[in-house]
């Protein structure tokens, strides 16, 4: 279990800040993660890796010569927001493009797809690959779905053998995704694992039971075994990814046996001394053999066994020497010397911070009649913070069902900086418009993950449809609804009936568009609105899960309301009775 911390939701950043201390000779910090303390030669492209806390040495301490060129980093199995993935590429690139490479989960796809499109739209070149090694998370027919493991530090290490070696951005690319064509891997587990400040883990194997296929974030497995011996766990994990060889994979292997987080290396090298039997014994040659921890689950008690076939010519890339804070191979030339970073930059350069609007910067011209609605929505946005602050508990044990038990604290941090932001930028004299859409950047940086870069899709959509001038229409705040749900859909890729937020947005804004249709006022028409939402998120108890990280176990899911759809209806339930006061004091 976990024992230290502060406060739960300042983790990642203190964890991260306590990393950059360690490593300074490594790593400097930046907003959003950290960089290569020594730049890269002008003109290489710039490897940059991401995904959310609780993997050390996943993803910060992959940073240094021969590996990763930067991190963004995230909350606790959070993805960075875009924000963060966009700054972390800004400060690490060199002006040769940047490539973006990191494991398949919805959070991360969201934002640093949207931070992609920041780079382009800067002149940046940039290009993404995606990692998909984990055999249990899908099909082999569907490999475009599956999860990215340990075989991160795969991926990641040719590509940044690539650019070492020179290769433009497109080689770089290409090489790193022949490099996930060619690796596989499979993981066990034999108990949950816990985060900071969480009463229990995220999921439980009974005495003497092994939960088999997991997810590095606390997903729980696909099926339940007996607990093996070593050699008989060791048949398990060869068999089955001997299972899905690649048809054009070679005899020559790499294995990378990874400790999720809590099993001792002295029970993988037990495990490991029947592994290479048993690859040696399929007429495979062995190279450069890993046991040790490199993508954890925080303390979660696993392993998984990752296999890299590299052919030609990933072979001698994979040879890169790298010298990183958490993982060394070879003896790299050394870096040159970089600037002293003071401590006092790092601290200022938090990871997530939102830098507050403030009265020094400039905002676009508001009236009087703006203002007082911009009141009204920063007062809705301390009620939202005071519910979800109320409901956080309940949100992540909902998400522990099938997923990471994360959602509490994501919900809470964004709602927090959104409201923090939206007071600073109504105390600089900001109308409804600018007052929104800032709160919705803050959600979306500081809560990262889906839900962040989901929640700053809606602020944003009905801040578009205010002004900073005039009172809204109750027309214009139901197009901002069902904008909203337009681009939730368009960017999170889900439906109504997939058991996501979307079911309870989609109540919402259908709702909110019959009501304002019919003729009748706004506060009515949002308080059946926000009944209607409540209603369809405890229906989607009753819906399997088709998209998203749950939809890994739809069963499991079946009978637990979907924990979006639940803190949509907790916001504009607190929302409603915001606009209801505020109705009664005009």
């Amino acid at each position: 279990m976990t024992r230290l911390w502060n406060e739960p939701a300042d983790f990642a950043d203190e964890m991260l800040d306590g990393f950059v201390a360690a490593h300074p000779r490594h790593v400097r910090r930046v907003d959003g993660g950290v960089v290569r303390r020594a730049p890269a030669p002008e003109g290489q492209v710039a490897v940059v890796v991401g995904g959310g806390s609780g993997h050390y040495p996943a993803f910060g301490g992959l940073v240094g010569t021969g590996l990763a060129h930067g991190a963004a980093v995230g909350n606790l199995f959070a993805s960075p927001s875009a924000q963060q993935v966009h700054a972390v590429a800004s400060a690490a690139q060199r002006g040769g493009g940047v490539l973006l490479t990191y494991g398949n989960y919805a959070g991360d796809v969201l934002n640093f797809n949207a931070a992609q499109v920041r780079l382009r739209a800067a002149g940046i070149a940039c290009e993404t690959v995606v990692v998909t090694d984990d055999v249990a998370s899908a099909p082999a027919g569907e490999r475009h779905r599956r999860r990215g493991v340990a075989g991160d530090l795969v991926v990641f290490r040719i590509a940044a053998g690539a650019a070492e070696a020179g290769r433009d951005l497109a080689g770089v690319a290409a090489l790193a995704r022949r490099a996930n064509d060619l690796t596989r891997s499979f993981g066990v587990a034999f108990s949950g694992c816990r985060l900071p400040g969480a009463p229990e883990p995220l999921f439980t194997v009974p005495d003497g039971r092994m939960a088999v296929g997991l997810g590095i974030h606390g997903e729980p497995g696909i099926d339940e075994r007996a607990t093996p011996s070593a050699d008989d766990l060791a048949h398990q994990l060869v068999e089955r990814l001997l299972a899905e060889k690649p048809a054009d994979a070679g005899g020559r292997v790499v294995p990378v046996l990874n400790g999720l987080g809590s099993v001792k290396y002295e029970e993988m090298f037990v495990v490991y001394r029947t592994v290479a039997q048993l690859l040696a014994e399929s007429g495979h040659e062995i190279l450069d053999p890993h046991v040790g921890e490199f993508c954890t689950s925080f303390d979660m008690a696993g392993l998984s066994l990752t296999l890299f076939w590299p052919d030609a010519d990933l072979e001698p890339l994979w040879g890169t020497p790298v010298d990183a804070p958490g993982y060394r191979r070879g003896a790299p030339a050394p870096s040159a010397a970089a600037p002293h970073q003071d401590p006092d930059e790092a601290r200022d350069t938090t990871a997530g911070t939102v830098p507050a609007t403030s009265p020094a910067t400039t905002v676009p011209a508001s009236d009087a009649p703006s203002r007082r609605i911009a009141a009204v929505v920063v007062d809705a946005l301390r009620a939202v913070v005071t519910t979800i602050d109320e409901h956080a508990a309940e949100l992540g044990r909902l998400d522990a069902v099938a997923g990471d038990g994360d959602h509490g604290i994501g919900m809470q941090r964004g709602a927090h900086a959104a409201a923090d932001a939206a007071a600073a930028a109504l105390a600089a004299g900001a109308g409804s418009r600018t007052v929104l859409a800032g709160a919705a950047d803050a959600w979306s940086n500081r809560a990262g993950g889906t839900s962040g870069a989901l929640w700053g899709l809606i602020l944003h959509a009905l801040a578009a449809r205010l002004g900073d001038t005039g009172r809204p229409e109750p027309q214009g705040v139901a197009a901002g609804a069902a904008a909203a749900l337009e681009d939730v859909m368009t960017y999170g890729r889900a439906r109504p009936g997939d058991k996501t937020l979307v079911d309870a947005l989609a109540a919402f804004s259908s709702e909110l568009s019959r009501g304002v249709g019919a003729g009748d006022a706004l506060v009515p028409v949002w308080r059946s609105a926000a009944e209607a939402t409540v209603a369809a998120a405890a229906a989607t108890a009753d819906l399997v899960p088709r998209a998203g990280r749950a939809r890994t176990h739809a069963e499991r899911a079946l009978g637990t309301p979907d924990p979006g759809a639940r803190s949509l209806a907790l916001v504009v339930t607190a929302v409603g009775a915001t606009l209801a006061a505020a109705t009664g004091r005009s």
